[in-house]
């Protein structure tokens, strides 16, 4: 049996798990989501190649006096709808009013709104641009605790959450403590977020890490973000995105004992079975189908090939990059999400 068959097949009697769901996944574009600058043509392509879906932004990583230029750039751009999200502005300011009559021609597939806080909001950029599919940012106190209705929202396909923002909102001064790790407040926020998400069928995806340096610190927490449900992190800069897709991505030792694991449901048939010394019933072999569906998705021949408007040879999807020093250019200083 191949782990494609793992993934799909389940013994009678047995319930599906999330993994036979992941064909259905709202937001099923790769596990590695890479911001880039609206103001930044020259990127797009670049960016588009090295990532699973490129993130245009009009908001945070656009200086004041330049967010026109990016609109244009934006509305202008030649890469594929499915792997291309267009962050817009708050919804309270004027650049948001700016930005969705921009977009409008362009007819956007996937659209991030920041700092969301209502339904009505949602609904708002939904008139404006009725091709678009909502990806929701909750970085505030407000967007966390209406979480729940924004993943109800039929015209949302995702969650994400936003640690800085939250906590510059809630009048603190720091998302983390002195050993490097979120404050209680802010991993309640990022559970609360994946809560939300996931009891209404929508994709999760988790902040960006904004030491661009730190690869083990980034590693760490895409590990965890991966095993506890989310289905992508966002990135700041492309040597990121290596260690991303790697944390998302099962080992080998994981992969084959999930094989095993199914294999002995198998021949186990219907009910609880022990297993290597430990009781399995459903929800183990669901955790098991869905580290199989994720080593499917991250296996070569998977991986969506990149529309990015040049040719291909000259611009191939790089592999991921070892430790080194961020481009200064990348804007670090200005805060994309968090």
């Amino acid at each position: 049996m191949t782990l494609a068959d793992h993934t799909l097949h389940r013994p009678v009697g047995r319930p599906a798990g999330a993994a036979e769901q992941t064909a259905q996944e709202p937001l099923s574009v790769g596990p590695a989501l890479l911001f880039c600058p609206g103001d930044r043509p020259d990127r797009f392509a670049k960016a588009a190649a090295r990532a699973d879906a490129v993130i245009l932004d009009l908001e945070d990583a656009v200086a004041p006096d330049h967010k026109q230029a990016a609109r244009e750039a934006v509305a202008a751009h030649q890469l594929d709808p499915a792997r291309t999200i267009v962050r817009v502005n708050p919804p309270a300011t004027s650049d948001f009013t700016a930005d969705v009559n921009a977009l409008a021609a362009l007819r956007p597939r996937w659209v991030m709104l920041p700092k969301a806080g209502s339904v009505a909001e949602v609904d708002r950029l939904v008139a404006a641009i009725p091709s678009a599919k909502v990806l929701v940012l909750c970085e505030t106190a407000r967007g966390i605790l209406a979480a729940p209705a924004l993943a109800a929202h039929p015209d949302v396909v995702a969650l994400m959450w936003g640690g800085e923002d939250l906590v510059a909102d809630l009048g603190g001064t720091s998302s983390r403590g002195e050993d490097g790790s979120y404050r209680k407040v802010v991993r309640h926020a990022r559970s609360a977020v994946l809560l939300a998400a996931r009891a209404h069928g929508k994709s999760a995806i988790d902040a960006v890490h904004l030491d661009l340096p730190d690869h083990d610190g980034l590693r760490a927490e895409a590990v965890d973000a991966a095993a506890s449900g989310f289905t992508a992190t966002a990135c700041l800069h492309p040597d990121q995105v290596g260690v991303v897709r790697a944390a998302y991505a099962p080992s080998a030792v994981e992969v084959e004992r999930a094989r095993e694991l199914l294999d002995a449901a198998e021949r186990a048939g219907s009910g609880v079975f022990a297993h290597d010394g430990r009781m399995v019933d459903g929800p183990l072999l669901r955790h098991a189908r869905t580290l199989l569906a994720r080593a499917a998705a991250a296996a070569p021949e998977a991986a969506p090939a990149a529309s990015t408007g040049e040719d291909p040879s000259a611009a191939p999807a790089a592999p991921p990059a070892p430790a080194a020093p961020p481009d200064t250019d990348v804007r670090p200083e200005k805060e994309t999400v968090r």
